[in-house]
């Protein structure tokens, strides 16, 4: 009993104590050096009780006194006690004073006056209606439509340049580029290229055996293959795999005014940059649907095996109904592709705002626009071969 005692004789006293006159009143006294240390622990009772005082009558006739006669020192961490004190009794209604404080420390208290500046009340943004909205979504378009035409212009441009100085294009970062969006690319390509052939099979085989022509399913299979479904394929998986990557390249690169930098040293950024990804995705895009052809169409003849297709049946099928000029077509239509899905990767690296989030907005608006870019150009490709029958 007498060392539980001692030892609370021996407990420093708190800078700061509550004391509550009536229902009304109340006064914190504080005394000796006031700073962030002695005030660990105090802060957060003295408020714990404030809250429970001033919720238990009409705030408004709630009195606050702090006496400050017995300081020796304070520091920033007393002050921004007080002012945290006399905001929230200010901001229930009632009345806060301070008594005693030495002199000297007016002029600084004065500096935070009045207290409603420190604690501005949030005003919520006004939403826009629909018609501004609709404006705002225009002009967006408008403007990307413009740097969308500019950049087409440069890069064409360029890439007429780089036919001209062959030796000039920065045939390293061509190689590095056709490894990653190319040789890189093969294992999902070729995972997503037979799983297509399989579907692709299976589900017209099950309509056309209702009409005892499971033998043309091959044919059809593989001119849908080679004419559409291969170089489509292979689009959607650069955009979401290559495209990305590139428009998150450059995009760190524009983020670390790296881009900036290539200006002021006087080198063009498009020929520097995206000549060497959009000449790599020109070569890796028909290698890749190449590869996807082949690899659909052998799943879709082993998927056929299961129907009792011959190999050789469907091979003869095939011949009969893919032509040289198909797979011609496939090609040409997968080196648009490998153009748009490139480009418009390297556009949205270059579109890259400020932020910790702007490269991963780049990249996801690299894929969205490769993708809404790719079904655009399948669907002019699709008029012209209406209309000329290539």
């Amino acid at each position: 009993m007498g060392i539980s005692d001692a030892n609370s004789t021996n407990l420093p006293t708190p800078v700061a104590i509550w004391s509550q006159t009536d229902a009304t009143h109340a006064q914190v006294t504080l005394s000796g050096a006031v700073n962030v240390y002695s005030l660990a622990g105090v802060w957060t009772d003295i408020r714990q009780k404030q809250s429970l005082w001033l919720g238990q009558a009409s705030a408004q006739a709630h009195v606050l006194v702090f006496d400050a006669s017995k300081v020796s020192s304070l520091d920033g961490a007393a002050f921004a006690f007080l002012i945290d004190v006399e905001e929230a009794q200010q901001k229930s209604g009632g009345q806060f004073d301070i008594q005693g404080l030495d002199p000297k420390y007016q002029p600084l208290l004065r500096e935070f006056d009045p207290i409603q500046n420190l604690f501005p009340v949030p005003s919520p943004k006004p939403k826009p209606n629909f018609v501004v909205s609709i404006g705002m979504a225009a002009e967006d378009l408008i403007e990307d439509a413009r740097g969308l035409v500019t950049f087409t212009g440069h890069l064409s441009a360029d890439l007429a340049w780089s036919i001209r100085n062959i030796r000039q294009v920065r045939w390293g970062d061509f190689v590095n580029a056709a490894v990653e969006a190319g040789i890189s690319a093969l294992p999902i390509v070729g995972l997503v290229a037979f799983l297509i052939g399989v579907i692709l099979s299976f589900q017209a085989a099950i309509g056309m055996q209702q009409f005892g022509a499971v033998s043309f399913v091959g044919p059809l299979a593989a001119l849908g293959i080679v004419r559409e479904m291969g170089p489509l394929i292979t689009a959607i998986l650069l955009a979401g795999r290559s495209s990305a990557a590139f428009a998150a390249e450059i995009g760190t690169m524009t983020v670390n005014s790296e881009v900036d930098a290539l200006v002021t040293g006087g080198l063009s950024p498009i020929r520097f940059l995206v000549v060497p990804r959009v000449l790599a995705g020109i070569l890796v895009a028909p290698i890749l649907t190449l590869f996807a052809d082949v690899v659909s169409i052998f799943s879709s003849m082993l998927t056929m095996q299961i129907y009792g297709i011959p190999f050789i049946n469907f091979y003869n099928g095939m011949l009969s109904a893919v032509d040289v000029e198909d797979v011609l077509s496939g090609l040409v239509k997968a080196t648009l592709f490998g153009v748009v899905v490139s480009a418009m990767g390297c556009l949205r690296g270059m579109q890259t705002g400020t932020g910790a989030a702007a490269v991963g907005i780049s990249a996801t608006r690299a894929v969205v626009s490769s993708i809404v870019m790719i079904v655009l150009v399948d669907g002019i490709f699709a008029y012209i071969s209406y209309r000329t029958g290539f």
